[in-house]
């Protein structure tokens, strides 16, 4: 039988560093969706750590759905769910069935925005605003610009290599994703530093600021 796991080598890297970070800010009680999930290495790796809590693990790759499978088969773990086929540039992707009744008090996001066009940023946080109550958390890790300038040589260097594979891709400027989020009622709580020149970024649903 075919192992369909594949491999991140940059999971190995970071787990440890996002996890410590997770379990300082994530609410005690509530689910926890992770919106592209790839290969399935993080889900597995967190589910453990967080066992009073689902992990709900998505991606709109049938390849990576088929390693998230086959990864929860080596290190079951049972508060971690099936793989949720979705992706977030398809309207209302927050409207998924077996998205309803969930309680999820928190989203995760971990080295997307710049692996994707920015519709795929945009859909997102248009969709945590949806998804989330308010006070839920969306968590956000990868690399950023900053005040519109890349924070090391080699994230400059990682973002011309992006975009030769996709004009569309590309490290991404900090400042107008929390535009973004400030107008879909996500506030900025905290910008960390972390290893490799990364960034976890974590935003809070506040109440509908739209006059009625």
């Amino acid at each position: 039988m075919q192992d369909a796991r594949q491999y991140a080598p940059a999971t190995l890297r970071n787990r440890e560093a996002i996890l410590e970070t997770l379990l300082q800010i994530l609410p005690p009680t509530g689910n926890i969706l992770e919106i592209s999930s790839g290969t399935g290495e993080h889900a597995v790796y967190f589910a453990p750590h967080l066992q009073q809590r689902q992990w709900i693990p998505t991606d709109p790759n049938p390849i990576a759905v088929s390693s998230i499978t086959a990864w929860q088969k080596y290190h079951p773990s049972p508060n971690l769910v099936a793989p949720l086929t979705i992706d977030v540039t398809e309207p209302d992707w927050q409207g998924h069935p077996q998205l309803q009744n969930q309680d999820i008090q928190a989203i995760v996001n971990i080295n997307m925005i710049h692996i994707a066009p920015w519709a795929a940023c945009l859909g997102l946080l248009s969709g945590t605003n949806k998804l989330l109550p308010e006070g839920g958390l969306l968590y956000l890790y990868g690399a950023y610009k900053q005040n519109g300038k890349h924070t090391a040589p080699s994230n400059a260097d990682f973002d011309v290599s992006l975009r030769s594979q996709n004009p569309e891709w590309g490290v991404r400027d900090l400042d107008e994703v929390i535009a973004v989020a400030s107008q879909q009622n996500l506030v900025l709580k905290t910008v960390q530093p972390m290893p490799a020149n990364n960034l976890s970024v974590i935003f809070q649903k506040i109440s509908n600021q739209k006059t009625k």
